[in-house]
């Protein structure tokens, strides 16, 4: 009874997905290239997928470095938010005092006949229209598609970022184009493609990823893509 206490108490104290989204769009407006790793952090993952991390292991660190807000975006998947949302909800600190939690997913897409990866970003978990993307393995047919992708994310409440754009075997300044004209909310601008310690966004990616978030009105995001065991750096 107590531990579900705990539960009510934080879930009860969890701003509505309306606030919650309208919160995050703030944060994006507002990201620049030194929130990351130490402020915001968007793109981690979980042994819920191929991260080496626990998911409670990773929201301590998330605590402890005193990080503001965070997504875990394992590949097809919500079980690591789950279990990080638990941890926060037993947590003894007020909840003023921990970290922003938003629901998180990369999902793999189409894109010009090119598999890209889309995160999803502060959407109610349990909406119908994710129901492909949480199977733990990339959708096929139609649901394979980034309109597809992009519209479930939409309808669930969500933000669509196309993640570490040019990373892909087409051009950033092509995949983003396109992305746009489907529907696409966000670029994940602030990457580190050579993966450095310490974490840094790749200078040259960023300069041209900013530019096109610029071009065609899209919000920024940063994060350090973790799979390793540090939420500071890739691997």
């Amino acid at each position: 009874m107590v531990a579900n206490s705990f539960v009510t108490t934080y879930n009860s104290q969890v701003a509505p997905l309306s606030v919650q989204h309208s919160h995050l769009n703030q944060v994006f407006k507002a990201i620049d290239g030194g929130s990351c790793p130490y402020s915001y952090n968007f793109h981690l993952h979980t042994t819920s997928s191929d991260g080496q991390l626990l998911a409670d292991e990773l929201i301590e660190q998330a605590f402890e470095l005193g990080l503001k807000g965070l997504a875990i975006t394992d590949h097809h998947s919500l079980n690591g938010y789950y279990i990080a949302h638990e941890w926060l909800a037993h947590h003894p600190t007020p909840l003023s005092n921990l970290p922003q939690l938003w629901t998180g997913i990369e999902i793999s897409a189409d894109l010009l006949d090119n598999e890209v990866h889309i995160l999803g970003f502060a959407f109610d978990p349990h909406h119908p229209s994710l129901i492909p993307y949480l199977t733990s393995m990339t959708a096929v047919g139609n649901d394979y598609t980034a309109t597809a992708v992009i519209d479930a994310i939409h309808q669930a409440g969500g933000v669509a970022v196309l993640a570490h754009p040019c990373r892909y075997r087409k051009s950033a300044d092509q995949l983003v184009a396109a992305a746009s004209l489907l529907g696409i909310d966000g670029l994940e601008t602030y990457y580190a493609y050579d993966n450095p310690k310490p974490w840094r966004a790749s200078p040259h990616q960023t300069v041209q990823v900013k530019a096109l978030a610029q071009q065609y009105n899209l919000f920024t995001t940063c994060g350090t893509d973790t799979h390793g065991k540090s939420i500071l750096y890739r691997i």
